[in-house]
């Protein structure tokens, strides 16, 4: 099955960019940054061809020889099929993190070599760079954030009809029935599989909730594998316990990350470079409280206040031992935990489209917080996440009494809806969010 990946599109802008740097693509491991590097070399250029340091170990001969694009790219040819032509030829370096000259060497490609495209991948490359103090060449590589299919992916893939519905939506209004009750289904549906590609495939080709668990598993259990391989061994205990502990932390009714909850007596000092090292290797995304929400948000971040996410609604799920049954079923209660898998998933949508600002969350001394603050364009806007159509609460009339927001959010199931500065969307919409607050600047109401 063909799964079209956002990022391509990303990749195809940077193709023809003025003064383009190579790229390098980060990224969880699982989520198909090898696959979409040649999806854009097939589509884009008339040769493409792929360098693996891990899988052939000699090429690292090739890079300890000469710093000289020319040759280095001479040298490689006799390693490929297909011709290395300056602007028609995608050159990848995947699992580039094994070879710290071929990493050095983008610097170079950019300096005198810019005519030739490359881009780089590595399996955990910001988990390997610190660990072998490899020196990143700042400001000659661009890179480029990847992360797991978002619900806007798994739906292009599933139900091409819907799809096309949302793309063409003009203004804010009722969706129609038929398209709502098949938003809400397929939602349901990614949050068992959640992003990783191949678990969306084994779903969506029917192999069963079975070989979705399977694949799930499998990745868990590698990226248990990695823990040993690329953790220092005495951070190995921690950053297993931590991991483990995402489930229990997010079961909390206020989401915030407590480090007792890991283990009776833990301490910030104890797991903070394990925390680090699951958000290196981009598996978790951990989430700062702001004092206000002011411009820059950055600058209102409090940095021992924060809410921990998994990389992925359904390694979340698999994680916490849920079955795909229970978050199938609509009525289905477990309570707290089925809030952390609503938010999880939004987040999962949103981070993409936020060109690599970070995003926040508001409290107000325990009595009422807002899941997400972000910046969209030059408006701090609050978020608020729902499960189910509840919406039940006062915590986002707590934040917008206290700072009159001109935008703000709510995603819940209920349908869609503008009124009054509160935008109301289904959360399977969370992806399309700059095409709904776009539409609002319009003050189309229902």
């Amino acid at each position: 099955m063909k799964i079209k990946r956002d990022i391509v599109e990303k990749l195809k802008q940077w193709k023809d960019m003025v003064g383009r740097k190579p790229i390098l693509l980060k990224g969880a491991r699982q989520i198909g940054k090898t696959w979409a590097m040649e999806a854009f070399g097939r589509e884009c250029f008339d040769y493409c061809v792929k360098f693996d340091f891990d899988k052939q170990p000699e090429l690292k001969s090739v890079f300890q020889t000469t710093k000289d694009p020319e040759r280095l790219l001479k040298e490689l040819a006799l390693y490929c099929e297909q011709p290395i032509v300056a602007g028609r030829t995608l050159i990848i370096f995947d699992e580039i993190q094994e070879c710290e000259e071929a990493f050095n060497s983008l610097k170079y490609f950019q300096e005198d070599a810019p005519q030739y495209h490359v881009v780089a991948a590595g399996s955990l490359l910001g988990v390997a760079v610190k660990k072998r103090r490899m020196t990143v060449p700042v400001g000659k590589v661009k890179i480029l954030n990847m992360y797991p299919l978002t619900f806007r992916e798994f739906l292009q893939a599933s139900d091409v009809q819907t799809f096309d519905y949302i793309e063409s939506l003009g203004e804010i209004r009722h969706l129609p029935e038929i398209i709502f009750n098949k938003l809400r289904t397929e939602y349901r549906r990614y949050q068992v599989s959640g992003g990783m590609p191949e678990a969306v495939v084994a779903l969506l080709e029917n192999k069963g909730v079975s070989e979705v668990e399977s694949v799930l598993q499998d990745i868990l259990d590698l990226y248990e594998l990695d823990f040993a391989k690329y953790a220092e061994p005495r951070e190995i205990p921690r950053i297993h316990a931590l991991w483990h502990s995402l489930p229990a932390q997010l079961s909390k009714e206020n989401r915030k990350f407590i480090y007792k909850v890991i283990k009776s007596g833990a301490r910030s000092k104890d797991y903070e470079d394990a925390l680090m090292w699951l958000e290196d290797a981009g598996m978790v995304h951990r989430i700062f409280s702001i004092s206000k929400p002011g411009m820059p948000l950055s600058a209102y971040a409090e940095t021992d206040a924060f809410k921990v996410y998994a990389c992925d609604c359904g390694l979340l799920r698999r994680l916490a031992h849920l079955p795909a049954s229970i978050v199938s079923d609509p009525i289905a209660n477990y309570t707290e935990f089925k809030g952390a898998m609503a938010e999880n998933a939004v987040l999962q949508s949103l981070l993409p489209l936020l060109d690599d600002q970070k995003t926040y969350y508001w409290t107000s001394a325990g009595t009422a917080e807002v899941e997400f603050v972000l910046q969209w364009r030059e408006h701090v806007v609050p978020v608020e996440v729902k499960s189910e159509d509840n919406i039940s609460g006062s915590s986002l009339s707590v934040y917008t009494k206290k700072y009159l927001p001109p935008k703000r959010i709510r995603f819940s199931m209920q349908n869609l809806q503008y009124n009054g500065g509160l935008l109301s969307s289904p959360s399977p919409l969370s992806g399309w969010l700059d095409k709904l607050l776009s539409l609002t600047e319009h003050d189309l109401t229902t």
